[in-house]
């Protein structure tokens, strides 16, 4: 094989650069877990903009849209076991209720749960808003 060939042979295989996130992107990113990360543990998100009415979500808001996740998942059947009732018992009872939660809730890849997953979507739409606000607390 030539030289040029094997030159057009081996420019032909690269793959392309990987993709990097952007600075903004790994931002946002970061923003969104810890925001997620303070609405699971029973926080709240709050922020404001200069100019802006403050934005966020409260751990009411958080409670709420978990409360309809859980209420549509047995409205559709989705929870095989009791999980709810067994939730209820034990949290009158006093004891630890992580493991009826987690089977009220269901599986998730989320580092955080299914709460994460919930969190986030809540979330979303407010990160840009979010690092705006952050940018501007930081040039005062």
């Amino acid at each position: 094989m030539s030289a040029l060939r094997k030159a057009q042979f081996e420019h032909d295989e690269q793959l392309p650069p990987p993709v990097s996130e952007t600075s903004q992107q790994l931002a946002r990113s970061e923003w969104l877990y810890n925001a997620a990360e303070e609405l699971a543990r029973g926080g709240s998100v709050v922020f404001k903009r200069h100019l802006h009415p403050q934005q966020g979500v409260t751990a009411y808001q958080f409670a709420l849209a978990v409360d309809e996740y859980a209420n549509n998942l047995l409205a559709d059947c989705g929870v095989d076991a009791p999980a709810l009732g067994y939730l209820l018992i034990a949290g009158m009872a006093g004891s630890r209720v992580k493991s009826e939660a987690l089977e009220l809730l269901g599986r998730s890849d989320h580092p955080l749960g299914k709460l994460g997953e919930i969190a986030e979507r809540l979330l979303q739409p407010l990160a840009d808003d979010a690092l705006i606000a952050q940018a501007e607390d930081n040039e005062l």
